[in-house]
């Protein structure tokens, strides 16, 4: 193995034909390779030493160099990239500059110029940043299926970003696609979500003509968001968790025992699941008033 194919084996088995000439391999010594099976063309340019499997990674490599100059993995792809979703997604996102055209049906491609500050190099390749990458990831999500978009918020806020990063990174790209979602979204993730999210599960007791409820009642020294006194049964919902504190979590154990303990039935639910199950909820709010 010489140096060109450890260069390939550092870059999961990829290698393009700009960085084979930078290491001194000559234009004829790269056709040789290929013609005596020694390398395999992936797409122009780009090369993999024959029998190296093709990973997911590798895929990524590709896309991003089949792209062209300048062009950098964004969105769910750039997400896995950088370990912020445990899976890599089914589909390809790569950013090319606003002045470059480029159309792939497997690639999703944009077309716009990303600023310096929201641009990184991860293992070697081109990505957009944490924080714009958290941002087009929860918009991507949220349009696939609500309430998954605002829960990888919500985790990216509590492990990995701050929201002062996302509202700068935010407004260093305006215009760009899915802005008004991602705009909302920080609202809510401002507020940490819980006014809105008792919103939400009032709108859905009314669509489901459930009644015999009341908001903010008093038990046991304790204010239930929502309570049907004659059945027993209290309902807490729970804004998004990077706003819960370990006190806050601590204090509302200690609330809901002595709520069981005093006859309580306490349901639980949470800002994203409100939006990603809503007949599930509607379904468990039946069954506790059904006993």
């Amino acid at each position: 193995m010489d140096e060109l194919d450890r260069f390939a084996g550092r870059h999961d088995g990829v290698i393009s034909r700009t960085q084979a000439l930078d290491l001194g391999l000559s234009s004829t010594a790269l056709e040789r390779r290929v013609s005596v099976g020694r390398w395999t063309r992936m797409a122009t340019g780009i090369y993999m030493p024959a029998g190296q499997p093709i990973s997911q990674k590798a895929m990524v490599r590709i896309a991003v160099l089949r792209c062209g100059r300048g062009a950098l993995a964004c969105g769910p792809t750039a997400a896995w990239w950088l370990g912020l979703l445990e899976r890599p997604p089914t589909h390809t996102w790569v950013t090319i500059p606003r002045e470059r055209r480029y159309r792939d049906r497997s690639v999703t491609v944009r077309r716009r110029d990303v600023p310096a500050a929201d641009v990184a190099v991860v293992r070697e390749l081109r990505v957009t940043g944490v924080a714009l990458t958290v941002l087009e990831t929860a918009m991507i999500l949220e349009e696939a299926r609500p309430g998954d978009g605002t829960q990888f918020l919500d985790r990216a806020l509590q492990t990995s970003t701050s929201l002062a990063r996302l509202m700068s990174a935010h407004a260093r790209n305006p215009g760009r696609i899915g802005n008004p979602r991602s705009a909302a979204m920080l609202v809510h993730a401002a507020s940490g979500g819980e006014s809105e999210a008792e919103r939400i599960f009032l709108r859905l007791l009314r669509a489901a003509r459930i009644t015999g409820w009341a908001c903010a009642v008093r038990s046991c020294g304790y204010v239930i968001d929502v309570a049907f006194v004659d059945r027993r049964v209290a309902i807490e919902i729970d804004g998004w968790a990077y706003h819960r504190t370990s006190e806050r979590m601590a204090h509302d154990a200690v609330r809901q025992n002595a709520l069981v303990n005093d006859g309580w039935t306490v349901l639980r639910f949470t800002y994203h699941r409100l939006i990603r199950e809503p007949d599930a909820v509607i379904a468990e709010v039946r069954r506790a008033l059904r006993r």
